[in-house]
């Protein structure tokens, strides 16, 4: 008797520790991953932010970071992304070329400036013309540049077009190998900052209007797994949230651990000033984007997609209602 009482006490302690250990939080490696892939720039930083904050959600980040948005839309073309942040651009041409990909958000806006050396004398877009013109091929700014020229009734062969990546667009600029370039944040910003930049405008006046950065899912993640794809728009607005009312944490992150001191704390909030922190999107300023896109050329799309058909803002907001923010 006393025997088989202690077999039973074995078996419940036995059961109540395989209870516990299905109650208990999964460990980091058990939890479904998110392979993610962002840029590193200032305004893109409350995506890269997700990672630090994953764990909380319930789900891990594998967060990869690339030069430029087309490669980002690439990797996830190849399945070896499911989320990818980038300017609309890029996904406007991916989706306009068959990729089979949905903006399910926001989040950031603006991001772009015409900067000028100091004795160029260049006032206005109308100024570009016969100057040598530096832009990121395939960026958002490369579509701001064609709509700004387009309004002062000048095309691309007015100017002398030189295609760079960000970083080597201050370095020609520093260099006067350009007379202008249509730059991004923060290196606009450092380029005002460091004396071999001016601003001449803030390319906010076209039918683009201020550009919203897209937070990109592939199809077959935002339908087949659309548990895991909740948890992370659920992480995503809870650190967008987190950048927009705490821009000292902001900056702490974007200064210390994603320029690693490279950027200063002025300079910073300089480049944020004009790429604030969002979670904005709507099919109609995707529409409107990919019409500019279009009448210019950018992009090569053999078919350009209607925005409606492919923007899906569901999981955003019913992240935004679970967290509390509009």
């Amino acid at each position: 008797m006393l025997r088989r009482l202690h077999l039973t006490g074995r078996r419940l302690a036995t059961l109540a520790v395989a209870t516990a250990a299905l109650l208990a939080p999964l460990p980091l490696s058990a939890q479904e991953v998110v392979r993610v892939g962002n840029l590193k720039l200032a305004h893109f930083a409350g995506v890269s932010y997700v990672k630090e904050i994953a764990k909380t959600c319930g789900i891990a980040v594998d967060l990869k970071i690339f030069a430029k948005g087309p490669d980002i839309m690439q990797a996830m073309l190849a399945g070896e992304l499911d989320v990818g942040a980038t300017a609309s651009e890029a996904a406007i041409s991916a989706r306009g070329n068959g990729a089979p990909v949905t903006i399910v958000g926001g989040f950031a806006k603006g991001g772009a400036r015409l900067l000028a050396t100091p004795e160029s004398g260049i006032k206005s877009a109308a100024d570009l013309k016969g100057k040598k013109v530096g832009v990121t091929r395939g960026s958002i700014q490369e579509v701001l540049l064609a709509a700004e020229m387009a309004k002062h009734g000048l095309k691309s062969r007015d100017v002398n077009l030189i295609y760079l990546g960000y970083p080597d667009l201050n370095q020609a600029l520093l260099q006067k190998q350009v007379d202008a370039i249509m730059q991004t944040e923060p290196q606009s910003a450092q380029a005002i900052a460091r004396g071999f930049g001016v601003e001449v405008i803030k390319p906010y006046d076209t039918p683009v209007g201020s550009p919203i950065r897209t937070l990109v899912m592939t199809e077959k993640f935002y339908g087949e797994k659309k548990p895991v794809a909740t948890k992370f728009m659920e992480c995503f607005v809870k650190a967008q949230k987190t950048f927009m009312d705490d821009p000292k944490a902001a900056e702490t992150f974007v200064t210390q651990d994603v320029f690693k001191g490279q950027v200063t704390a002025a300079e910073f909030q300089e480049a944020l000033a004009n790429s604030p922190y969002t979670l904005e999107m709507s099919a109609d300023h995707i529409q409107k984007t990919t019409d500019v896109m279009a009448e210019h050329g950018i992009g090569k799309m053999s078919k350009p997609a209607k925005a409606a058909d492919w923007v899906k803002l569901d999981l955003l907001e019913a992240a935004k209602a679970s967290v509390g923010t509009n």
